[in-house]
């Protein structure tokens, strides 16, 4: 499905929640990763959020969601997910499949945890039950660099390429692009980081009673795989798949992605079915 060709409707949850929706079939909540506003994106940061979601509107109803704007400083993960889940019960009529990826994953990660009655099965993909110090680290200098009226958006460039010269280039080219990035208000995603900050969820993964499969790339800079293995096996019914050779955001661009996600759904096994958990 090329993204020319998709219809979309814009909207807004309960809760301020903005969204988009596209594609047929069943319903699939997609829980946006970290975003500098919490606005539907635009311009080139939508064209990068519909590369990844146009194979997956072939099987389904998909629903892109992001976080509330306004959002203030003390708020915690657990309000977030809240407000999540009352925005889905207001939505559908019952349970539904939800994908979080990235920060969105958290996201997923914690109303599945706090609120089980909305979550019919869960997709986790970039993210684990908690963040690495390393992930922790960034998303501070980042968003505090914003915050403060400096450029920030450099600080990314280790998330997105494992070479230190290919780190070099990409954070001189993003701190050029930062000023094109920056949000008008930046107070946003400075409270959802310090929220994201506090998310753990190591002592409450029995509490994820939903199907979850969680996926990721095996040279995740972010994530290592000891932390999604631990995500799948602490979980009641939880399945594992790593690709071989991705980063962080080439995850989610494998052309195994959107096949994989819509086959759990399904309730069967990948192409390639995921490894047992021991």
């Amino acid at each position: 499905m090329r993204i020319r060709d998709l219809e979309v409707r814009e909207g807004t949850l309960a809760n301020g929640l903005p969204y988009y929706a596209l594609g047929d079939g069943t319903p699939l909540v997609v829980l946006r990763w970290f975003t500098p506003a919490h606005t539907n994106p635009t311009g080139v940061a939508r064209g990068v959020e519909l590369r990844v979601l146009a194979p997956l509107a072939r099987h389904f109803r998909l629903y892109a969601v992001g976080r509330a704007p306004g959002m203030v400083l003390g708020t915690t993960m657990a309000d977030i997910a809240a407000w999540h889940a009352e925005a889905l019960r207001a939505e559908f009529d019952g349970p539904v499949d939800v994908m979080g990826l990235s920060s969105g994953g958290s996201v997923a990660l914690q109303m599945a945890a706090d609120h089980p009655d909305v979550v019919r099965a869960l997709v986790v993909a970039g993210a684990a039950h908690r963040l690495t110090p390393r992930v922790r680290l960034l998303q501070r200098r980042y968003t505090e660099a914003v915050a403060a009226g400096r450029r920030g958006l450099q600080h990314q460039a280790v998330t997105a390429v494992a070479s230190p010269t290919g780190q070099a280039l990409a954070g001189a080219l993003l701190w050029l692009l930062d000023p094109l990035a920056r949000p008008d208000d930046p107070r946003d995603m400075l409270a959802f980081a310090r929220a994201e900050d506090g998310f753990d969820l190591t002592g409450r993964l029995a509490d994820l009673v939903a199907p979850i499969l969680v996926i990721g790339g095996e040279r995740d800079l972010d994530y290592p795989v000891e932390l999604f293995r631990e995500t799948a096996e602490g979980a009641r019914d939880g399945r594992l798949i790593t690709y071989p050779g991705l980063g962080h955001l080439g995850a989610f661009r494998s052309r195994r992605f959107a096949g994989d996600v819509a086959a759990f759904l399904a309730g069967t096994g990948p192409g390639e079915a995921p490894r047992p958990i021991p």
